[in-house]
C-alpha cells in the first residue's frame, strides 16, 4: 500500500466539503481531475473510501477512519512548519492559547502580557469558551494549549495544575446581608436567588457542588446566566446572588463599590486552574515558553494574581 500526501489532501477536502465540485473549486483543479485522485488513492489502498449514491459525497467507514488520520498527519506537518519558524530565540511566531470563560477573561490576560514582556515578537491570539468547548477545540487540534479551571475529563487530555482559587458568594452591594461581618450559615441563604452559570461551565459544576455542601441544592431558586460578566450584571441589579471566582470581582469590589462579598461559613473549597493540553501533540517552541511561564518555580505570577483577587 502506498499514501499519497497530495491526493490524501484533496481526498480531506472533499470530506470535509461533502463533494467533489466544491473540493475543486477550493483546490483550484477541475472536478474530474479531484475525483481522479481521489479513485487513484482508493487502487492504491485497495479500499473504496467515499460513497457516491447520494446526493452529496460521504466517507465510507474507511474514509471515515482515514480521514481522521490526514486531519491528525497535516494538523502535525503544521506543527513542524510553525516550530522551524519560531526556532531562531522566539524572536517571531504566534501562540495560540484557550481560556476557559472566567479564567480566558479575567487570568489569561494579565499571564500573556507578561509573555509578550519576555518575547515581543510572539503574536498572541486567545480562543474563550466555557470548558466544554475548549476541551472539544483541544481535540480537533484548532488550539494546542489551554488554560481552564478545573480540567477536563477526556483521557486524550493532559491536565497539570498550576493555580488555585476560590469561588465566591457576592450579591448586590445594597443586599440587607451585605452589612453582615459575621460570616453567614447556608440556612440564611435559603430565601435567595442563586444565578448559575451556563451548562458546560466548569463553574456551574463548582456551583451546584456548593449549594450541595451546604444544604441548598433542593431549596433554592434558580436562574441560568450565561458568562460571568453577565452574572455579575445581574447580581448588580438585584436580580440575585452569585458564587463566582474570586478573580471575577476585584474590581466591582474595591473600585466600582457595585458587588460585596457575602462571608459564609463553611467557605467553598478551593478549585484548580490547570494548564491542558493533548497527550499526542508536540508543542511549539512559542507554546514551550508559555508553559515555562506557568511552570516557573518562584510562582511569582501565580501569587500576584491570587492576591489580588483576594485583596
Amino acid at each position: 500500500m502506498e499514501l499519497n500526501l497530495h491526493r490524501l489532501c484533496i481526498f480531506l477536502k472533499v470530506v470535509e466539503h461533502q463533494g467533489f465540485s466544491a473540493a475543486a473549486h477550493e483546490l483550484y483543479m477541475s472536478q474530474p481531475s479531484v475525483s481522479n485522485q481521489v479513485r487513484r488513492l482508493e487502487q492504491s489502498l485497495n479500499v473504496t473510501l467515499v460513497d457516491r449514491s447520494g446526493a452529496r459525497t460521504r466517507p465510507t467507514a474507511e474514509g471515515e477512519v482515514l480521514a481522521e488520520y490526514a486531519k491528525r498527519i497535516f494538523l502535525l506537518a503544521d506543527e513542524a512548519v510553525a516550530a522551524v519558524q519560531q526556532v531562531s530565540s522566539l524572536e517571531k511566531g504566534r501562540l495560540m492559547v484557550g481560556g476557559s470563560t472566567t479564567v480566558g477573561t479575567y487570568l489569561l490576560p494579565t499571564l500573556l502580557a507578561r509573555f509578550q514582556e519576555r518575547y515581543p515578537g510572539v503574536e498572541c491570539d486567545v480562543f474563550v469558551g466555557n470548558n466544554r468547548v475548549v476541551a472539544e477545540r483541544l481535540l480537533a487540534g484548532d488550539i494546542g494549549i489551554a488554560v481552564v479551571a478545573g480540567g477536563p475529563a477526556e483521557p486524550q487530555l493532559l491536565v497539570e495544575p498550576v493555580l488555585e482559587e476560590r469561588l465566591v458568594l457576592v450579591a448586590r452591594a445594597s443586599h440587607p446581608l451585605a452589612g453582615v461581618a459575621a460570616p453567614l450559615a447556608p440556612g440564611a441563604l435559603s430565601g435567595e436567588r442563586f444565578l448559575m452559570r451556563e451548562p458546560g461551565s466548569h463553574t456551574r459544576s463548582e456551583q451546584e457542588r456548593v449549594l450541595e455542601e451546604w444544604g441548598l441544592a433542593g431549596q433554592a431558586t434558580r436562574s441560568d446566566v450565561w458568562g460571568p460578566e453577565a452574572v455579575k450584571q445581574c447580581v448588580a441589579a438585584g436580580l440575585g446572588v452569585a458564587l463566582i471566582s474570586e478573580h471575577a470581582i476585584v474590581d466591582d469590589v474595591q473600585q466600582a463599590g457595585s458587588l460585596a462579598v457575602l462571608p459564609v461559613h463553611p467557605s467553598p473549597q478551593p478549585r484548580h486552574i490547570s494548564l491542558v493540553r493533548r497527550r499526542d501533540r508536540l508543542l511549539s517552541p512559542a507554546e514551550q515558553a508559555f508553559v515555562r511561564l506557568l511552570r516557573s518555580p518562584d510562582g511569582r505570577w501565580a501569587r500576584e494574581l491570587t492576591e489580588e483577587g483576594r485583596a
